[in-house]
């Protein structure tokens, strides 16, 4: 549990001081290390490779992100992307995950729910994200897709986190590109935004590590 502690207090530390700090090398080291911690904690407890290989990626795009640059924007997109990927294959590989359950009334108005959030997501994106619109357009279904495995895994013991940190995922995605493109600089909301998008995708990240690393959770 020390690397959960560390990715715990390098994430708050970075929710207090970081959030709204102009990119820097210390910036850099308490973003990465609040997932890359995670990474070390699913490593040494034992975890399935797809988490360690998802949980790598997210920090990795933790990493770009936090330079501020173009280059490293596109470079934190991809490796979200495929963080979001390999959380699909550790979706798929559960035992007892099952698409049969999408023909359940509640899963498939959540189902419906989804695609067309992602719909309108993408034509808002499209029209505002200018050169990175085409990425953007990629990312979106990803993101659904994930939201969606998420949604067949069964729900017991720890898995049951699963869902829930999907969700936190999706929202902290969903609300970082309303900041970026969307909501206005001089809007009082962007005072608000990097603190929803922070604590909402750690809480996420430390979701699926505890759904898969602590299996007695209920």
């Amino acid at each position: 549990m020390v690397f959960v502690g560390i990715a715990g207090i390098a994430a708050l530390i970075y929710l207090l001081v970081y959030c709204h700090a102009p990119a820097s090398t210390l910036k850099t080291v308490v973003k990465t290390l609040s997932v890359a911690a995670l990474v070390l904690a699913a490593w040494w407890g034992g975890g399935p490779i797809w988490l360690i290989l998802a949980l790598s990626l997210c920090a990795a795009g933790d990493y770009f992100l936090s330079r501020d640059t173009e280059a490293t924007f596109l470079a934190g997109v991809g490796a979200f992307a495929l963080g979001h990927l390999a959380y699909v294959q550790l979706f798929l590989g559960t035992p007892g995950t099952a698409f049969s359950v999408l023909t359940q009334p509640l899963a498939f108005i959540f189902v419906i729910m989804l695609v067309g959030y992602g719909v309108g997501m993408m034509t808002q994106l499209f029209r505002r994200a200018g050169d990175l619109r085409y990425a953007v357009m990629v990312y979106v279904p990803i993101i659904i897709a994930m939201g969606i495995t998420a949604f067949c895994v069964p729900h017991v013991g720890a898995l049951w986190l699963v869902l829930p940190a999907a969700i936190l995922f999706m929202i902290s995605d969903s609300v970082l590109a309303a900041e970026l493109f969307l909501i206005r600089d001089d809007q009082p909301l962007r005072r608000t935004t990097p603190y929803v998008i922070w604590a909402f995708y750690w809480l996420a990240q430390l979701g699926f590590y505890l759904a898969y690393t602590h299996p007695t959770i209920a």
